[in-house]
């Protein structure tokens, strides 16, 4: 039983698989849309149902979401529903007329990918000649229309070290800074996923970064993957304390043709039901759905985890990042406080 209600506070949605990028990284291997998307109508019934669950925020996804012929009217339904709305893209469709219609939504921010300091390194990644220069101009236009604005960098072997040179680029634009780890899922190869050591050196970079600079200078965080329990670099989320995985408890994901996850960053055989067969407010309040969060045991603990003194708050980690490296829910081996214990 739980001792207070639970809802989905943010759900994040593909809105549509297809992309015009193929970024390396890409853990759903975008490219064409899925069969059988959702229909306007029945991503309008999906968003309804949210919002009678309680819904805030709803980030909408790909693929890249402009590419859905709806988006905005899909958009515009959810800030009907009372939600507000997250904008995650690459940025290489965004043009006035798109700025225009984003103004019209007021959303939470609008994030761009950048995953380097350069044309060379963010293009390669991108696998689009020309889209670092495109980010950089519509960063301008997105500031220009006073939209708040977030840069997003997925950090790999490829441009860990370039991490110095994009904050030199983003300081004093108030533009915040989100930095996560890629998996080795979807495309993304795990001879390309940092080392141990190599993620601690990014873990160092946030926390260094917010010493040197105050949030407004440079409002800098790292993804709920960069954690956890550190002794010696604190704040590097801008969540006080960890309290473990939240899919199933605040958090949901939704796929482009309706499947239903606890987090969209889960693998495909975390889907426990479909918007277009079962309604979200269903699927939500099933006892079933998400017991791997809902009902979490310590003894469900792995690994370094199971003996750990966090592991009842922290349950184990990001689940998205245990079960791409283990195969296994809670046992996520990127624990900053486990790399210390073992190295310092």
């Amino acid at each position: 039983m739980f001792r207070k209600k639970i809802f989905p506070y943010a759900t994040v949605v593909e809105l549509t698989l297809k992309c015009n990028m193929r970024c390396i990284h890409c853990g759903s291997s975008a490219g064409e849309d899925r069969k059988n998307e959702l229909s306007f109508d029945e991503w309008v019934k999906v968003f309804k149902d949210l919002a009678e669950l309680d819904g805030k925020l709803v980030t909408l996804m790909g693929g890249e979401p402009f590419l859905r012929k709806e988006w905005y009217e899909i958009a515009e339904k959810i800030k009907d529903f009372g939600m507000k709305v997250v904008f995650m893209s690459n940025g290489y469709c965004i043009n006035d007329k798109i700025i225009s219609n984003i103004r019209k939504i007021e959303p939470y921010t609008v994030a761009i990918s950048i995953d380097g300091a350069n044309a060379e390194t963010h293009d390669s990644i991108r696998g689009i000649k020309g889209s670092f220069e495109k980010c950089q101009e519509v960063l301008k236009s997105l500031k220009s229309a006073d939209l708040p604005t977030t840069v997003v960098t997925t950090v790999h072997k490829l441009n860990f070290k370039e991490l110095s040179q994009i904050r030199e680029f983003l300081v004093n634009k108030n533009i915040a800074w989100q930095i996560q780890i890629a998996d080795p899922i979807g495309r993304f190869p795990k001879s390309l996923h940092l080392s141990l050591e190599e993620f601690y050196s990014v873990a160092l970079f946030i926390a260094s970064t917010r010493q040197k600079y105050t949030l407004k200078e440079m409002p800098i965080t790292g993804a709920h993957c960069v954690g956890y329990n550190s002794r010696m670099l604190p704040n590097i989320t801008l969540s006080p304390k960890w309290i473990g995985c939240q899919a199933g408890l605040t958090a949901l994901g939704i796929q482009s043709n309706g499947g239903v996850k606890g987090c969209l960053s889960l693998p495909n055989s975390f889907v426990e039901g479909n918007a277009r067969e079962r309604s979200l407010t269903e699927i939500w309040n099933d006892p079933q759905f998400c017991l791997y969060t809902r009902q979490f045991k310590t003894e469900d603990l792995k690994g370094d985890c199971k003996d750990c003194k966090f592991g009842k708050s922290c349950k184990g980690g990001c689940n998205a990042v245990s079960t791409s490296l283990t195969g296994k829910t809670h046992s996520d081996p990127f624990c900053l406080y486990s790399i210390e214990k073992k190295n310092v």
